[in-house]
């Protein structure tokens, strides 16, 4: 009787909801056994999930899993990342309310995972935008207030006229506001940040420690924290130019080794001196006018021209005051990095050179490789930014940079401006104190009130929550709190006169700087429960985009140090592990009416070429490059479809056999077919050998067939589990190919009935053990095989299998043979072959026999287990 096929439509949500009903993933913080905390990012609801959701949620799903079989507390909970621009925008565009839309697709995307069949605690479950979370949130600010790792400041921000709102650096493009498109305007507003600055030695010697990070993170966190060694260098101003009551330049160089290639300096258009320069010179005003328009991102400074305008202003050398150097006000020099002013050093740099040949400035070199003629030695079209000796630096000359900047530094410390040290060493950072004001609806009320009596005053925590208000428009640009009638206006707590709320919100990165933390007792009445942050925290395995990398990641560490400080957690790191997983990427299609999505297009092999045309039409297509699916370029694949056709266990499967997890996994058809394949394979082969098997005990084989089946189930137990701890499940998933090979002439012969009971005990153990190793990644098709062979109790709720050392030690070795010390090849021999044995077997080699021509060798040295060498 043929078996039925494996029909996942039918398995996946029976289990899922026994699962549910059984609350087998609730997590009890009391629960006995070691905690494991497993938490992946939390995904930004914005209507439907993506294939990049899956494989990232069955990542952590495979460690949650196995973990919890090994028999740890698992934590492995879920929420959404709810406030921000996209809701407004929504609100805005389909006349809706932000909340609303936010609610919606948390509705939608819940269900999407629920499909899934992840192991995630449910009962945790919150989004920032619920009051409960953001009221503790705002708790949190008032602590950290009080602790003075809050404060208010005026502070250069880029304002879009007619959407009303600051603008990140990233969202001007041209010096244009990127979805109104109007010319974009520097202003000076009061906004709130967050000490981070004073975290930023520690931030940076943490990250020492932090071995279970990728290192790529670890030196992206440490160039933006971005630390320096250098010195803080006065050039005096001429007298001749200088604008009255300006006496000095301020600049700050990790380079003073350079010194005497100095060839100008350049200011930020914010710089104090700029702003005077400019008062009388409508030219210089305008040129700063057009540089604040520009994006000041560091990927825009790095693209955009490097222009400058020359103030009329001179500074005078440190080392000969006759020497003087032209003051240009450039658009690649920002006010909040450094003083706002740089000397330039052509030689020794790409950005300088540019500059200086564009404007005609003098180039000379100060630095050449230690093999090279200071008389022919020059510089024109690209800078040396390697080590060597100095040259053309008077007293310098002959040194290394490194003694050079010992000897400057000495040097100018001596020297006096204005009553103090013209030079000094300082150590800089690249990284500022974290702005978290915006000016919008859709994010956490900052919980302060301004009396014109008493000034800022926090709200008191018992008055908390301080909540939205729900009857807002959007029908004007510009943050409808500030006009909303009524909830801008209070008395204030301390002389109960009229008094306005803070209608900036925060930046959604604050939302998502503790929420791991938050998770360990979500139903606490305040931020956290100390006992319970301390017992799970810090994240055993966290996983998400490298995109994150930086701003993220280092603000809940920030953050974490915080919390520490104000009493709400024990630690200062908030994530022991962190793996970042690689994108999902697809082909793409492009018509004459422009891109096509997959599901629309037919690829078909044309004489040993692929060719795609559309489905519907037949209209030929070109077939683009691979590329992070997208909605713009419409190579996405929607998870319900491929659920629907194929399972959620194939999803998840081909998700984590294709590829290395830190790399791009390339979504194929055949890809999925294939893992659709596997799964079919899997149910086939163990129903039709399901009598047998159920009429039998496991028991380890002792010899013959049922031994090497014992041996192989074995052995892949044991790597398997070993590539799960190392986060290698591409590698898991071979091995568990390799065991299914090996299972299926066996387990073929017991479906036959023609099989002795050795064989059915050791191919019924192996059984077991494969459904074990598949239940992390094929959690249904584990759990209907798992009931299939008669267990009372599910898969998922079943113990880790314990291999037998025994069975996974290898009864051969593979020796190399060396002839006069040249590798030549090699033998596969028995382990505890005596040396005798060994040099018989070697000489009987092929490749030995033809070395010797027949005869007796002169020597045969054997290394016991490493090595043999045959010297003729």
């Amino acid at each position: 009787m043929a078996t039925e096929r494996y029909n996942p439509r039918e398995t996946e949500p029976k289990w899922q909801k026994n699962w549910s009903d059984a609350k087998v993933f609730e997590t009890n913080n009391d629960a006995p056994g070691e905690k494991y905390y497993v938490l992946e990012m939390f995904p930004y609801p914005s209507g439907r999930i993506h294939m990049g959701h899956v494989r990232n949620y069955a990542m952590g799903d495979v460690v949650a899993r196995y973990k919890r079989a090994k028999g740890y507390n698992v934590l492995h909970p879920m929420g959404w990342d709810a406030f921000g621009m996209p809701a407004e925008n929504a609100a805005m565009q389909n006349k809706v309310h932000p909340k609303e839309w936010t609610y919606q697709n948390i509705d939608t995307m819940r269900r999407q995972l629920k499909s899934m069949g992840l192991s995630l605690d449910w009962s945790r479950e919150f989004a920032t935008c619920d009051v409960d979370y953001y009221q503790q949130q705002q708790h949190l600010f008032l602590d950290f207030l009080k602790a003075g790792l809050v404060y208010r400041k005026q502070s250069k921000v880029n304002w879009d006229p007619v959407d009303q709102t600051v603008l990140a650096n990233e969202q001007v493009i041209d010096g244009r506001g990127w979805r109104s498109g109007a010319l974009v305007e520097q202003r000076e507003l009061t906004q709130w940040f967050f000490r981070i600055t004073d975290f930023s030695e520690d931030l940076l010697e943490a990250l020492d420690g932090l071995e279970r990070w990728p290192e790529k993170v670890r030196l992206m966190q440490r160039n933006w924290i971005g630390k320096s060694e250098g010195m803080m260098v006065r050039w005096a101003l001429d007298e001749e130019t200088a604008p009255d009551g300006e006496s000095e330049l301020e600049v700050y160089t990790t380079r003073p080794d350079t010194i005497f290639g100095a060839s100008f300096m350049a200011i930020s258009p914010d710089h104090p001196l700029a702003r005077r320069a400019a008062e009388n010179d409508p030219a210089l005003a305008a040129f700063c006018d057009e540089c604040r328009r520009a994006g000041t991102s560091l990927a825009a400074l790095e693209t955009a021209d490097k222009k400058g305008h020359a103030t009329g202003i001179h500074v005078k050398h440190p080392f000969d005051a006759e020497w003087k150097l032209p003051v240009y006000v450039a658009n690649f020099v920002l006010m909040d990095y450094g003083t706002g002013a740089i000397f330039g050093c052509p030689s020794g740099d790409q950005r300088d050179l540019d500059f200086a040949n564009r404007y005609g400035l003098p180039v000379t070199p100060v630095v050449m490789p230690n093999e090279a003629d200071a008389a022919t030695f020059h510089i024109t079209e690209e800078a040396y930014v390697g080590d060597g000796v100095m040259i053309n630096s008077r007293f310098l000359d002959g040194m290394t940079p490194t003694e050079a900047f010992d000897r400057v530094a000495s040097e100018l410390a001596e020297k006096t401006i204005n009553g103090r040290p013209q030079g000094e060493r300082r150590v800089n950072y690249r990284l500022r104190d974290w702005g978290i004001s915006r000016q919008r609806y859709w994010g956490c009320p900052i919980p302060v009130i301004h009396c014109d009596a008493c000034g800022v005053v926090p709200v008191p925590i018992t008055d908390l929550p301080v909540r939205l208000p729900d009857d807002i428009t959007f029908d004007k640009p510009g943050n409808p709190l500030d006009r909303h009638e009524t909830w801008r206006h209070v008395a204030c707590p301390e002389c109960g006169k009229d008094a306005r709320r803070e209608t900036d919100t925060m930046d959604t990165f604050v939302d998502s700087s503790w929420y791991f933390a938050r998770f360990t007792a979500p139903w606490e009445k305040r931020p956290t429960d100390p006992q319970a942050a301390n017992a799970w925290l810090p994240v055993d395995q966290y996983i998400g985009g490298i995109e994150h990398a930086i701003l993220h990641l280092l603000y809940s560490r920030f953050f974490t140090r915080a919390m520490r400080i104000t009493g709400h957690v024990g630690m200062d790191e908030p994530f022991k592990g962190l793996f970042t997983q690689g994108m999902v990427v697809h082909e793409t299609y492009k018509g004459a009416g422009g891109w096509i999505a997959p599901a629309d297009v037919v690829v078909e092999d044309h004489q040993g070429e692929r060719r795609a045309r559309h489905a519907e039409t037949g209209e030929d297509l070109v077939i683009g490059s691979i590329e992070k699916m997208s909605k713009s370029k419409k190579n996405v694949v929607d998870p319900d479809d491929i659920i629907a056709s194929y399972g959620a266990d194939t999803a998840r499967f081909f998700m984590l056999s294709d590829s290395p997890p830190d790399r791009d996994v390339i979504w194929t058809d055949a890809g999925v077919e294939g893992a659709h394949r596997f799964v079919q394979r899997v149910w086939r082969l163990i129903q039709e050998a399901r009598e047998p098997l159920v009429a039998t005990d496991p028991a380890a084989g002792k010899e013959g067939d049922a031994l090497a089946v014992s041996r192989a189930a074995h052995k892949a137990l044991k790597a398997v589990g070993e590539d799960i701890e190392r986060l290698g499940f591409n590698k898991a998933v071979a091995r568990i190919y390799e065991l299914v090979n090996a299972l299926a002439a066996p387990l073929q012969r017991a479906a036959s009935g023609k099989v002795d009971p050795q064989l059915a005990a050791a191919c019924r153990e192996a059984v077991e053990i494969l459904i074990q190793l598949i239940a992390p990644m094929t959690p249904h098709l584990a759990e209907a095989c798992w009931a299939s062979l008669g267990h009372p109790t599910p898969v998922s709720q079943a113990s880790w299998p314990q291999f037998d050392p025994a069975l996974v030690t290898e009864d051969e070795i593979t020796l190399p043979v060396q002839i006069n010390g040249k590798k030549r090849g090699d033998l596969t021999i028995a382990r505890d072959a005596s040396q005798g044995e060994v040099e018989a077997a070697v000489l009987a080699l092929d490749v030995v026999r033809s070395a010797t021509d027949g005869k007796p060798p002169r020597k045969v040295i054997v290394v016991p287990q490493r090595i043999v060498n045959v010297v003729v």
